[in-house]
């Protein structure tokens, strides 16, 4: 009952929506943030905003069908932390101390790797390799589409194919 008056509260655009929300789901979200964030603790603040944010802008995208509101900005929460690993783990500057372990970036990296290959595991081979070379190796359709003898328009359909799969294996 309490989740259902927060997402009303919230589609009204009433910032109470969003006062129970981090009441109610404040501690919840901050774990899933910490957990997948690790060990870039220094961008939890940064990414809790965010996702709050992201909770604010898209309400009107939750279905109550599909999946329970704390699931939703629980996946939220999870891809959200996932972004800013992405992101900031290329600016990982640990110091190391003679008292201290320092955390081996390429084990970050390999649990990064993990998560990705998580996401997109719900997509056809054809798909995944199409993800990851637009998504996350940054290369232009138009690229793609002639090493694999395409046209931009059908890469644009199956991407687009491809974030509906994520998106609705996310939520289950």
């Amino acid at each position: 009952m309490k989740d259902k008056l927060i997402i009303k509260y919230i589609k009204k655009c009433n910032q109470r929506g969003m006062e129970m929300l981090i009441d109610t789901y404040g501690g919840l979200l901050a774990s899933v943030i910490r957990t997948h964030l690790n060990p870039l603790i220094d961008y939890e603040e940064e990414c809790i905003s965010d996702v709050l944010f992201l909770i604010w802008e898209n309400i009107d995208g939750f279905n109550s069908k599909e999946s329970t509101f704390k699931n939703w900005i629980c996946a939220i929460a999870k891809y959200k932390a996932i972004d800013y690993k992405r992101k900031y783990i290329s600016k990982i500057n640990l110091e190391i101390d003679s008292n201290t372990s320092y955390i081996d970036i390429n084990l970050a990296r390999l649990e990064l790797e993990e998560e990705i290959n998580e996401i997109l595991n719900c997509l056809n081979d054809k798909d995944k390799e199409l993800f990851i070379r637009y998504y996350l190796n940054g290369y232009k359709l138009e690229e793609i589409a002639k090493d694999t003898n395409t046209n931009v328009t059908n890469l644009h359909s199956r991407l687009s194919r491809g974030r509906k799969k994520i998106r609705k294996s996310i939520l289950k």
